[in-house]
Formats: structure tokens, C-alpha cells, sequence
């Protein structure tokens, strides 16, 4: 590190959305000439955090130094006048504008130069100065996702910042253009700016930052200099420490699991680029048992629940439901043949927002009895379905005539499992099902999946909450890069393993789980290596 002098100092940062506190009382500092890594679960307020730095949220409370002097951002603009910049994951480029063009927008009259042939001599400048190459006069759209990314840095170098917070940086680029990025940032770096550098790749991260910092669940769970800790120490900070009491639930061996419900078979299944996402997954779910697939979002979860649910092509394998071979059918075959879904996304799949909650809650059922008859639909019937399945579930905030949209996280949740839940079914797939939930949803929600075992019913639970994973599960699978690379019984669960797994620093090629004193192996990953004790 060049110099001292702490750029940026935060103390006791806390906001909160609809009553749920995303960061809590987070304290953090950056100092000049550092590259400072920040890690965290999926909702553990890293972006909230970087959000409230670069000036699009303002915080509830606590405060924000730089350079030891108090700021409050307003706005971007703000934090973008103070020296702080922010790179997002996905870029936030006009494509039909050029390089030049797209650098200087935004910025009034005064803070541009004279001509855009001025802006181009700048831009070819910094692009010299700090190693990233691209041509000030070519249209975005002619651009790689790699040269993208230098503009969109070279925009926040153009504006002076001294502080440059980095989002996935690495996430959508080749390993050439990665090795690249890290050339540019140290030559940052070198010239004693800041770099907040969010990943989810524990290699990178201790490959590159000289200091750590952990979130989880929107606290500070300990900043650590990386030349002095381990990639195992750093996912205990990130998934915590969970107790064996807590793992080995009564209910886990009040009785032994069942038959198949639901059998994933060699599954194969592309992403919205058309590139392979999930690569030859098995899997089973067994009547009488939850299992639960952890894992660091974008590594082929949302398109493996998608496939099973039948909201996406199968590219390879196979989709048993109850004993039905479901692989070529759409989402009404996987219903009938018995599968409830609790989707992830709330409102865009699992509800219609525009509609009552009485008609979301029949949508499944409107045209069978008791709510149709001789093809008349029952108003009646289904009103009173509602009012039955809203008062057991405690389903609140609903008003007559109002939009599902209107009602809170929670509730919402508790809809959709109300009317899942009361169809016909085998086996529950519910996808982040306690998220954004407040402790009271949250528990109610985990305690109708705990019925759903003890009613001798199969669950397969997608979360990126690992602590939610591990308390409510029997089996734990590990996804990482469309693939299932561990495999966990309840008593033969190791956080540490399934953190490194999960952040990719594990070799694949190691034991996946610890030795299972005969527990055999129940699938292959699908490319041949035995993984674990499924």
C-alpha cells in the first residue's frame, strides 16, 4: 500500500427496505492504495452497502468520511463529485453511442471538454495510462463484454475517482481479459487509489486484496488482512459456525425416508445465452425428507429449478415426478403428476400481481370442483377456499378488490404456499422460500415445510441462506458451475467444506464429504466422479 491515509470511513451504517434491516449497524474503512475485498452471501448486504457508498441509497442512519470529513450523498452525482465511483455487474452503456460519448454522459456542459475529438484524446490517454485498451470512436455494440467493462471504468477514471468500487467485476469475463483487469487495477492501486473489489470467487479475492471483509446478514462479521488467513477462514466468517445440535433435528430420525418422489437423472439444461448451465445433475428426493441445494447464485440453480418445474427445456436427462417421466412436458404435466412449486420470483411467476388474492389462490384449480362446475365457475367456491386457506396460513393485509401486488413479502409468500400446499402433490420444490421475510414469516414458512416431511412428503429446497439450508435439511447438495460437486448427509454436514465448495476454492478432485461409515453413493454428478453419499 502507497499511503495511509484512510480515503473512506464508515461507522455504524444502517438501512432497512419495508422494515427489514439489509445492513445493520456496518462499520467498514477503505484506505488509499488497497484493494479491499468484500464477501458475502447472496442478501448479506454487500450491494445495499456499495449502493449507500456510490450515492444510490441514503442510509437510515450512521455515517460516511472521506479523507476524515463527513458526506452525505444524495444522489450518484454526489459520490461521483466526492471522488466515488461504482462499476455494476451489468453495464449501464448506450449501445448505439460510441465509447467517447457514453464516457462524457451525464456530465453538464461545463465538466465536458470542447469537442468529443478532446474527449477521444483524453480517453486514448487514460486507456494508455492505466491499461485498458479500446477505441475511443467504436460504437458500444461493436465491443466485447471485456471491452465493455474498460469503459465503463474508464467513466469513472474520466470523472477523477479515487475510490472505484468494483461488482463482479470477473464474472463475465475470459481468464485473458481477467488477468488484464488486474493489471489495470494495479496500476490504480500503484497511483494510491482505492479499490472495493464484491466477489463471490474466494480464488480471486485472496489472489488479489490486501484486506477481507465479511457481511453476513447485514452485519460486519470481521475484516482480516488476506496474507494472514485462509480461504477456510474466510468462508467460516461468511457461513458461520452452526452447531451439531443444531443440524441433527429430532425429526430427521422419527422415521427413515421414503421412496423416490422425484428423481433427477443426468440433467442437462442451457441458460438464457443458450450455453450449458447445468451440467448432468442427479439428484433424488425421498418421501420423508427435505433436501436442500446450496450454493452461490448464478451457478445454475435458477435454470435446475426452472427445468424441474418445467419452465425450461431440458437439454439432456430426465424428470421423474411420483413415478411419471415428466422430461418432455410443460409445468401442468409436472402438477398433475404431483409437484408443488414455490417459485423465486414472487410476483413475475409465482402470482398473477394484477389480480385478488382470491382468484391467485384459484388459478391452479379454477376449472375442477368444488370452484367449476359443468364448465360454470363457483365465485362462491372459491371464495370461501380463500377465506379457509388465508385464516391457516394467516394470510394478512388482503382487502377485498385489492391487487396482490400490494401486499407485503411475506404474505405474498404465504399465498403461494397456501395454494400449493392444499393441491394434490408429492413433493414441494420451493425456491429461496424465507426471503426478504421478516423472523415471523420466516418461521412460519419453515414450519409448513416441516409439515410437509412429517406428512411423508418429499421437499427440495433451493436457498442461499446456508444456515437455512443446513437447519432444515436432511441431504445437502453443493452447486457450483452447473454442477453438483458435494453431497451431505444431516450427520456428515461440514461448513467449512460446503463454504469452500460452495466459493470454488475446494479441488473437485478431493472427497466431497467426510467418510460416511458405509453410506453409499446414491447418484453421480453426471461426468463420473462419485460425490458424496446421496
Amino acid at each position: 500500500m502507497i499511503e495511509a491515509k484512510t480515503h473512506l470511513e464508515v461507522r455504524s451504517l444502517t438501512k432497512s427496505f419495508y422494515g427489514v434491516r439489509a445492513i445493520d449497524s456496518v462499520d467498514f474503512d477503505l484506505q488509499g492504495g488497497e484493494i479491499h475485498g468484500l464477501l458475502g452471501e447472496n442478501g448479506a448486504g454487500k450491494s445495499t452497502l456499495c449502493s449507500v457508498l456510490s450515492g444510490l441509497y441514503h442510509p437510515d442512519s450512521g455515517t460516511v468520511s472521506i479523507n476524515g470529513e463527513p458526506v452525505d450523498f444524495r444522489s450518484p452525482l454526489d459520490a461521483s463529485q466526492c471522488g466515488v465511483g461504482m462499476v455494476y455487474q451489468h453495464f449501464r452503456l448506450v449501445d448505439s453511442f460510441t465509447v467517447a460519448e457514453n464516457i462524457v454522459l451525464g456530465l453538464s456542459r461545463e465538466q465536458r471538454p470542447r469537442s468529443m475529438r478532446d474527449v477521444e484524446s483524453l480517453v486514448r490517454e487514460l486507456a494508455e495510462e492505466y491499461g485498458l485498451p479500446v477505441d475511443p470512436t467504436a460504437p458500444i455494440w461493436q465491443l466485447s463484454v471485456g471491452e465493455q467493462q474498460r469503459v465503463e471504468i474508464l467513466k469513472q477514471l474520466f470523472r477523477k475517482a479515487r475510490i472505484l468500487i468494483l461488482d463482479e467485476p470477473t464474472a463475465v469475463l475470459a481468464p485473458q481479459e481477467t488477468d488484464s483487469l488486474f493489471e489495470a487495477i494495479s496500476t490504480m492501486v500503484g497511483k494510491g487509489q482505492a479499490v472495493v473489489l464484491v466477489s463471490h470467487k474466494m480464488a480471486e479475492t485472496m489472489a488479489y486484496t490486501d484486506r477481507i471483509t465479511v457481511l453476513r446478514r447485514g452485519f460486519n462479521a470481521g475484516s482480516v488482512l488476506t496474507a494472514e488467513t485462509t480461504p477456510a477462514n474466510v468462508a467460516r466468517m461468511m457461513f458461520g459456525d452452526i452447531e451439531a445440535a443444531e443440524r441433527k433435528q429430532a425429526s430427521a430420525s422419527a422415521h427413515p425416508a421414503g421412496d423416490p418422489v422425484l428423481q433427477i437423472t443426468d440433467l442437462s439444461v442451457r441458460g438464457d445465452k443458450g450455453l450449458i448451465a447445468v451440467d448432468g445433475v442427479s439428484l433424488t428426493v425421498r418421501r420423508g425428507e427435505v433436501v436442500g441445494v446450496a450454493g452461490v447464485a448464478g451457478n445454475g440453480q435458477r435454470e435446475l429449478q426452472e427445468a424441474i418445474a418445467g419452465l425450461r427445456q431440458l437439454a439432456d436427462g430426465t424428470v421423474v415426478v411420483a413415478g411419471t417421466d415428466c422430461s418432455s412436458g410443460g409445468p401442468k404435466d409436472r402438477m398433475t403428476a404431483g409437484l408443488a412449486y414455490v417459485p423465486e420470483d414472487r410476483l413475475g411467476v409465482g402470482l398473477a400481481p394484477g389480480l385478488e388474492l382470491e382468484h391467485n389462490i384459484a388459478l391452479k384449480n379454477f376449472d375442477r370442483p368444488p370452484h367449476s362446475r359443468r364448465g360454470l365457475i363457483s365465485w362462491g367456491a372459491i371464495e370461501a377456499t380463500a377465506k379457509r386457506l388465508v385464516a391457516s396460513f394467516d394470510v394478512r393485509g388482503n382487502r377485498r378488490g385489492m391487487r396482490v401486488s400490494l401486499m407485503s413479502g411475506g404474505n405474498l409468500q404465504k399465498a403461494i404456499l397456501a395454494r400449493e400446499l392444499d393441491q394434490s402433490h408429492e413433493v414441494l420444490l420451493a425456491a429461496a422460500p424465507t426471503r426478504g421475510l421478516d423472523m415471523a414469516a420466516a418461521e412460519t414458512v419453515r414450519s409448513h415445510i416441516v409439515d410437509e416431511r412429517e406428512a411423508e412428503r418429499g421437499v427440495l429446497i433451493f436457498s442461499e441462506d446456508l444456515d437455512e439450508i443446513i437447519r432444515m435439511s436432511d441431504k445437502v447438495v453443493v452447486m457450483f458451475k452447473g454442477r453438483i460437486v458435494g453431497r451431505f448427509t444431516r450427520a456428515e454436514v461440514d461448513i467449512d467444506r460446503i463454504g469452500l465448495l460452495m466459493t470454488g476454492s475446494a479441488p473437485l478432485d478431493a472427497p466431497v464429504s467426510p467418510p460416511s461409515g458405509g453410506a453409499g453413493v446414491d447418484t453421480p454428478n453426471g461426468s463420473g466422479d462419485s460425490l458424496g453419499v446421496m
